[in-house]
């Protein structure tokens, strides 16, 4: 990624007008860096944290020796970070790619894990690369039981824009053909371990419903446009030297670049969206530097905001005028509410007898999923929706409980015994009074109004997430796996980094932010398409949906532009 200060300029431009601002350089935003670019418009891409550039990740090669405390936290860590500690993701490694949580604070009405990346490239160098397609169960749910909004859109007006997502970023995968998970575009799959197959294959004699699969994530297993295939390594949090992973800083942003047609600005964080009240539209957006503190405005044509879910609904309410004293776009008071996130925290394993003689090859970067087989068909008990489950199996070390110098040595140069661990993931219904709101009493580093997040899981997820560990304890049963082990803990809002819903779409403006193309309804030249656009959560990954939503509304927007509409 050049940093010329035509492309890279974090201290000031001569230049504050482009056709196009995107918020944001994530997922979602590098997508929309892309498709401007290409399409001929000249963009400013703005993101509140520093420059990172691929292939430059500094912990990427490093070996386990290497880090001081053998990528533990410290006292300090955990205390500075206090939040982002929180997560699993948060490690010596990987520390610097997040937002300092003291000098960051926000309120927490009830607990609620905001997860964040600081830097160019945000949580797309963090994700965990699981890429689903949703189906028509997911975008018809809210209208078939009459929680939340419907969807603008249905799986056909997705689906040639999941091909144009999986075709581009390169998704690894089987095509299994089951009624309930489309099937994609797909490179050759990771292969399961001997152990993962028997579990399959168990689940097989005992289930007609249920189906053990290799995972489909977003890791190349053959060379792409100039990006290796992966290295089984299974360090794809540090970040991927190879580009074998998807990210915005090896991917979307590169080719943004190529076209001559991106400025950066890292250490940006937006205030607010500017309006004209005569002109009824969006004018530009202002600025904070994050190192002098100096405000600045940029202007342009349309705006795209992918700040996340919760940072866009932050902008989005921090944007008050006369026109919309609650926030832009905010006619409908759904600005902030619908706050959804998945809800994780199953962890359950069992000793695999057997297979003594086998290992395995490397470290695959994704594992085997069990994609959901309850309430597909209206038999709803005791919760609506649905869950999908996921599982890896792996040899433990040989390591005797009274040895120690060199017998300790030489036992850990031989495998252990067979594990298999499950965890899952839970859908979360669209609740109006899960929301965020700012607190002008508080004051954050910049002056600006705290966000204040109130998000609760509900009984409707607390049934469901009951169900869950019974359902994974009665397949370790079934495939006759001995000594079950429970340590579950139910999740808190948030910590699936899945957070949604915040600025959803629909086709009423008394009840919905967006229309179907992600275009805000009040303001015609202002889109959204990050995770604040959903209506409903599905239980499967949504950064996939994220990507195909991004790209049909930057197809959309350059249309309507050329055409003179905004």
């Amino acid at each position: 990624m050049p940093t010329d200060s035509s492309l890279l300029n974090n201290k000031a431009t001569s230049n504050t007008i482009f056709d196009a601002i995107i918020v944001g350089s994530g997922i979602s935003g590098g997508w929309a860096a892309k498709e401007l670019c290409e399409k001929g418009l000249k963009v400013l891409l703005l993101e509140r944290g520093g420059p990172l550039e691929h292939p430059n990740y500094p912990t990427a090669n490093k070996d386990p020796w290497e880090f001081p405390l053998r990528d533990h936290l410290s006292n300090a860590d955990k205390k500075n970070n206090f939040v982002q500690s929180r997560h699993y993701s948060y490690r010596e490694e990987t520390k610097h790619y997040f937002i300092n949580d003291q000098e960051n604070p926000y309120e927490e009405t009830k607990r609620f894990d905001w997860i964040r990346a600081n830097k160019v490239g945000g949580r797309s160098l963090l994700w965990a690369r699981a890429c689903y397609r949703w189906t028509d169960l997911d975008f018809e749910a809210n209208l078939k039981d009459g929680h939340g909004v419907d969807w603008p859109i249905r799986y056909k007006e997705l689906a040639p824009w999941y091909d144009y997502v999986e075709t581009y970023i390169g998704v690894s995968g089987n095509q299994d053909k089951l009624n309930y998970l489309h099937d994609g575009i797909f490179q050759p799959p990771f292969e399961m371990n001997i152990a993962e197959k028997h579990f399959r294959d168990q689940i097989a004699k005992k289930y007609k419903d249920r189906h053990v699969i290799i995972g489909r994530s977003a890791n190349l297993t053959q060379p792409l446009n100039g990006r290796s295939q992966c290295q089984a390594r299974n360090l794809c949090y540090r970040g991927c030297p190879w580009g074998a992973y998807f990210s915005s800083n090896s991917c979307t942003i590169p080719d943004a670049i190529k076209t001559g047609n991106l400025t950066i600005r890292p250490y940006s964080l937006v205030n607010r969206v500017l309006y004209d009240e005569q002109k009824q539209k969006a004018t530009g957006v202002e600025i904070i530097d994050t190192e002098t503190k100096k405000e600045s405005a940029f202007f342009a044509r349309i705006i795209f905001i992918n700040a996340s879910t919760v940072a866009t609904s932050y902008i989005l309410l921090n944007s008050t005028s006369n026109r919309f004293p609650n926030g832009l776009g905010n006619d409908s008071d759904q600005v902030g509410r619908n706050l959804m996130d998945h809800h994780k925290g199953i962890s359950i394993s069992a000793d695999v007898a057997g297979f003594e003689d086998s290992y395995y090859f490397g470290r695959k970067p994704t594992n085997i999923y069990i994609p959901r087989f309850k309430n597909l068909k209206g038999e709803e008990k005791n919760f609506l929706r649905g869950f999908h489950l996921a599982a890896n199996a792996y040899r433990t070390r040989g390591l005797g409980d009274s040895e120690i110098g060199a017998q300790l040595k030489e036992s850990l140069t031989e495998a252990g015994a067979w594990k298999i661990g499950i965890w899952a993931f839970g859908e979360c219904l669209p609740y109006a009074d899960n929301r965020i709101t700012l607190n002008h009493q508080k004051k954050d580093a910049f002056g600006r109004p705290q966000i204040s997040i109130d998000c609760a899981f509900r009984e409707n997820e607390k049934a469901m997430w009951t169900d869950m560990v019974n359902t994974a304890k009665e397949m370790l049963n079934a495939a006759g796996y001995q000594n079950i082990q429970d340590q579950s803990k139910m999740s808190f809002p948030g910590n699936a980094n899945h957070e949604m819903g915040t600025a959803r779409m629909g086709t009423d403006p008394k009840t919905s932010v967006l229309n179907g193309f992600n275009q805000m309804h009040a303001v015609k030249n202002v889109f959204i398409t990050d995770g604040s656009c959903m209506a409903s959560s599905s239980c499967v990954n949504p950064s996939l949906t994220f990507m195909a939503l991004t790209a049909r509304a930057c197809d959309y927007a350059v249309s309507e532009m050329k055409k003179g509409n905004i």
